[in-house]
């Protein structure tokens, strides 16, 4: 579960909110005049790579027909 709470909410429950954070592993998000600006989560050792992450999530990749069409110059055709 996510938690928002506000700039001057978070700087009055600091320590409490931290220790949510630590216990429940539950996300703080804090904001600034309603807009998200820091997420606060527990942290978890061994992340690995971002990109061997991203990698991993593609399930069919065709570059054939990613491509771009291009007009070619008449002495090229």
């Amino acid at each position: 579960m996510v938690r928002k709470v506000s700039k001057a909410t978070f700087k009055a429950k600091a320590c409490e909110l931290f220790r949510q954070v630590e216990n429940l592993g539950e996300s703080v998000i804090v904001t600034d005049h309603g807009k998200p600006t820091i997420e606060i989560r527990r942290y978890t050792k061994g992340q690995s790579d971002p990109l061997a992450m991203l990698s991993a999530a593609i399930v069919k990749f065709e570059p054939e027909t990613m491509a771009i069409p291009v007009a070619l110059p008449a002495g090229l055709r």
